[in-house]
């Protein structure tokens, strides 16, 4: 069984041969995001009852005039190879590879508003000061961010959203009340 490491080398490989890489990662990242966030599709994708032929029919007109014709070839061709239900995973390895090959981090940011090209960029140059290293950003609209962003770096998540800020301050509300508690009943005994 060929592993998702193995397919995220093969179309990083097919990508950097036809000069194409920066254009077919960014395209790639998007349509992962899009498949996980319709199950649906993705399952409609990998329904092996279905013929190869009418999978990648469908995905090629999800894909019409959204990406270039190399990343719709790319994405059909794991589609083909009924791999579908991995096909975010072999993106979001092919992407990571990519950024290593780069020296740079890629940062996964969630917006519920597409941000201007100065914010972006303020963002970009923010995170590549906390670390240390050369950042791409790739903006997810997800509208579930309620005000702020959240970025994710590997494993690192940096949430700086509203509502992320409010249950700080909550917690921080709640911890002194304690405290308080806690030092009138040591005074009291």
């Amino acid at each position: 069984m060929i592993t998702p490491d193995a397919y995220a080398s093969a179309l990083l490989e097919v990508a950097k041969d036809q000069g194409q890489l920066d254009t077919v990662e960014e395209e790639l990242f998007r349509v992962a995001r899009t498949l996980e966030a319709n199950d649906g599709l993705l399952w409609v994708l990998s329904d092996q009852s279905v013929p190869v032929e009418a999978r990648q029919a469908t995905l090629a007109q999800l894909l019409e005039g959204k990406v270039s014709p190399i990343t719709a070839q790319l994405a059909a061709w794991v589609v083909g190879e009924n791999q579908a239900l991995d096909l975010p995973e072999i993106i979001d390895r092919l992407v990571a590879r990519a950024a290593d090959e780069r020296n740079e981090y890629v940062a996964e940011v969630r917006v519920a508003e597409p941000l201007d090209a100065d914010r972006l960029e303020r963002l970009r140059q923010g995170l590549t000061r906390t670390l240390g290293r050369e950042v791409v950003v790739r903006t997810v609209i997800d509208p579930s961010v309620i005000g702020g962003v959240v970025a994710r770096v590997g494993d690192t998540i940096i949430d700086g959203t509203i509502g992320h800020r409010l249950e700080q301050l909550r917690r921080s509300m709640r911890t002194p009340a304690r405290h308080a508690a806690a030092d009138t009943t040591h005074e009291a005994g």
